[in-house]
């Protein structure tokens, strides 16, 4: 048949045509909420992106504000300063965690910094250049903040990105092959269901003719006995044969040779 590329292969029949129906009404309820949850994200795509090309903007200054501290730090507290932080430094002050966020049902990976303990810096800094210590750590305290912060939008970035081919994958395939087969199948149902009742009023009308030719059929032959028997009535009352009782009762003229 034509088109069977593009239809389901179904027996076309009444229950059958009910089951499509209820899978095309589930397809065009899915195709509608894919494209909400499409344009959801979306939104929130171009959301996230801008606060990408922000953040990056403000980290370049960050991060040169950052590099100027240190090197005023390392000019007035000298070169070996470094040795004496990391002496001072015993864990990280500032860590990381991470949670989802729901977002139209897609879980983005989120991450937030926390100060866990303060960082002891009893000498740093004792002889000379403590306050410029300080500032270079204020500033990379921020630069690290911006880091975590812009890691966290990459992150959702990328997987939104992901999301969003995934969900309009299916909404193209919904829309441009499931609907289609559904509604070609429907068609087709329909098309062997009427097919299938003119062919059952033809063959009705069939029927019906030959029980008319059968009822003609049945009262000629019962005209016919009934003839016979009243010819074999008369025949038996006028004492003639069964042939000329026939005769008799078929004659519609007056026989001239006989007078009465």
């Amino acid at each position: 048949m034509s088109g069977q590329g593009q239809r389901l292969n179904v027996v076309p029949t009444v229950t059958v045509l009910g089951v499509i129906k209820a899978r095309l009404v589930g397809a065009t309820r899915g195709h509608a909420l894919l494209k909400k949850k499409s344009d959801a994200l979306t939104v929130q795509f171009r959301a996230i992106l801008k606060k990408i090309v922000a953040t990056k903007e403000a980290m370049g200054d960050i991060m040169k504000s950052s590099s100027f501290a240190l090197t005023e730090a390392k000019y007035v507290a000298g070169e070996n300063i470094k040795y004496t932080v990391i002496e001072n430094v015993k864990t990280a002050s500032l860590r990381v965690r991470s949670r989802t966020e729901n977002v139209a049902g897609v879980k983005l990976p989120k991450f937030e910094y926390f100060t866990e303990a303060e960082t002891k810096n009893e000498l740093t800094g004792l002889a000379r250049g403590g306050q410029q210590v300080q500032g270079c750590k204020i500033a990379y305290v921020k630069a690290i903040e911006v880091l975590v912060e812009l890691a966290s939008l990459q992150t959702s970035f990328l997987t939104l990105d992901e999301a969003i081919k995934t969900t309009n994958r299916r909404v193209n395939a919904l829309e441009s092959v499931v609907k289609p087969k559904l509604e070609n199948t429907i068609s087709y149902i329909k098309g062997e269901l009427d097919e299938l009742e003119r062919e059952d009023f033809f063959r009705l009308k069939k029927i019906q003719a030959f029980k008319k030719r059968e009822i003609e059929k049945q009262m000629k032959e019962s005209k016919k006995f009934a003839e016979e028997q009243a010819a074999e009535n008369l025949s038996l009352q006028k004492g003639i044969s069964i042939d000329a009782a026939n005769n008799m009762l078929s004659a519609t003229h007056k026989d001239d040779d006989i007078i009465f």
